[in-house]
């Protein structure tokens, strides 16, 4: 399962991160965000217009926002 689909509330980690359909520069700052395999995340909202763009994603202490398509590209597994 990607991010993207991953239920709110719901604690996962990435297991893979397919970074050959970002550009390099998007994934260089989500690892700087914490956002690479292994890390264990949480979707906490998920915007309510169009594409439900932004996803606010609980990375540790901290909330980063993502658009669909960066979550996407990361596989999680549910803990």
């Amino acid at each position: 399962m990607t991010l993207d689909l991953l239920g709110r509330g719901i604690a996962a980690r990435i297991t893979a991160v397919d970074w050959a359909v970002l550009a390099p520069e998007e994934g260089k700052r989500l690892r700087a965000l914490g956002l690479d395999e292994g890390a264990e995340v949480e979707v906490v909202h998920r915007g309510v217009f169009a594409g439900r763009d932004p996803l606010a994603v609980q990375v540790g202490t901290m909330t980063v926002a993502l658009r669909r398509v960066h979550a996407a590209a990361m596989t999680v597994e549910a803990l």
